[in-house]
Formats: structure tokens, sequence, C-alpha cells
């Protein structure tokens, strides 16, 4: 799991406006994080099937919401790939 201080950082990188925790670009950066430090964690505890469930609904969670912002805003969308290193869906 991600701590306090790593989650605000995460926040303020990615935040459209002042206040902004909840927009689809501050989600998916959270998660594209969270995602990278449990596929360390199954790397090395590759049996843990409980933690691999978790991954699998958090990638799913991050497509949804990609498809989403993909559909709803095309620029923000490019943007958000391109910050966060992600490859292009096709449409």
């Amino acid at each position: 799991m991600l701590t306090t201080k790593k989650k605000q950082s995460i926040i303020e990188k990615h935040k459209i406006h002042e206040v902004d925790t909840g927009s689809p670009e501050v989600q998916v950066a959270i998660l594209t994080e969270e995602i990278s430090v449990l596929a360390k964690h199954l790397k090395k505890h590759h049996k843990d099937n409980h933690s691999r469930r978790g991954l699998l609904k958090m990638v799913a969670d991050r497509r949804r919401l990609l498809t989403y912002l993909q559909k709803k805003d095309e620029k923000r969308y490019d943007s958000l790939i391109k910050k966060i290193g992600l490859k292009k869906t096709k449409k």
C-alpha cells in the first residue's frame, strides 16, 4: 500500500485544479503506482493468489477509467498516457 506522503505527491503531480483528488487522472496515477508496488510483491511471493486477484481488479479499474477518459476528452487521455508512460489503447 502507498503511504500518505507518496499518495499526496502523486495527487500534486496530476491534479487538474486546486482541490482535485478524484479526477480520472489522479485515480489512474494512484492505481498505476499501487499496481507497480503490488507487481514487485508478486515477483517475490508468486504463490500469493489473494494479492494477485487484487492486482487484477486494480488493472481492470485503471482500464475502465482510461476508457472513460478516452471517450470524454482525448487530449487529457493522451497527456496522461504520456505522463505516466502507459501504452495507448486502440479504439
